[in-house]
């Protein structure tokens, strides 16, 4: 698969997760419904994907979503199966981002020695 095909793939399974976690498809109420998928890193041969997850929220709020999100990444991963045009579903993998909150302490930080 070359280099456009992969991107154009990674942004419609964003797209899709998104849907999913938006239309409420896991069921815990532990889940926090500020999540972002800020990314995804596909791999070659589509067998595997690693997706970013982020919120404002705090940290132990994003590390308990991640873990519920990767305890339900087989009903995403099949319903991600049923849209998908692929021979193979990729394995998901949900990994937590912190670089929106981390982008949110340094605007602070600056805008405190502007003062």
């Amino acid at each position: 698969m070359n280099e456009v095909s992969q991107k154009r793939l990674e942004s419609h399974i964003i797209e899709l997760i998104s849907s999913l976690l938006m239309k409420g498809a896991v069921k815990d109420p532990r889940l926090s419904r500020f999540l972002s998928i800020s990314n995804i890193k596909l791999a070659k041969d589509l067998s595997f994907a690693k997706v970013y997850v982020s919120t404002f929220e705090d940290e132990k709020t994003l590390e308990m979503s991640v873990s519920i999100l990767n305890r339900a990444s087989g009903l995403i991963q099949a319903r991600l199966g049923k849209s998908l045009k692929t021979r193979n579903t990729p394995k998901l993998q949900f990994v937590k981002d912190v670089s929106i909150r981390d982008g949110i302490e340094v605007n602070k930080k600056i805008e405190d020695l502007q003062k």
